[in-house]
């Protein structure tokens, strides 16, 4: 955990400046994912059951290890990982909406801020 505490720190908090405090819940009923490159974390990801389905979320890869396929290899992991027969949903930072189109995912709202960011609420398929 202290590796995906690290990543989301230096993403979250420190580049976009999110809130810390409403960085670290929902920790516990979380299953997390690290990505890494010549052994070094790069990357994390987790989803939970919210109530409401299950809930992809806190995906980050550290600016360097951009766009070399870190975020597509942590959803692809993430979504492989998912219970079958539930809803499927995320929170998508605007400016990633068409990167979780390309997995199925689509806009299933209006535009909304969290942490002062723009959002899509985004949905897919349940599992067979």
């Amino acid at each position: 955990m202290d590796l995906a505490w690290k990543i989301r720190k230096k993403v979250f908090v420190e580049e976009q400046e999110v809130d810390e405090s409403m960085e670290w819940e929902h920790e516990e009923e979380s299953t997390h994912f690290l990505a890494f490159i010549d052994g070094n974390a790069v990357g994390t990801a987790r989803w939970r059951d919210s109530g409401k389905g299950i809930k992809l979320e806190r995906f980050a890869v550290l600016s360097d290890y951009r766009a070399k396929g870190v975020g597509a290899a942590l959803v692809e992991a993430v979504l492989a990982d998912l219970p079958a027969g539930n809803r499927i949903y995320l929170h998508a930072q605007a400016a990633a909406e068409k990167f979780y189109a390309r997995f199925g995912f689509k806009p299933a709202g209006p535009l909304f801020y969290e942490a002062g960011i723009a959002h899509y609420l985004m949905e897919m398929k349940p599992k067979d």
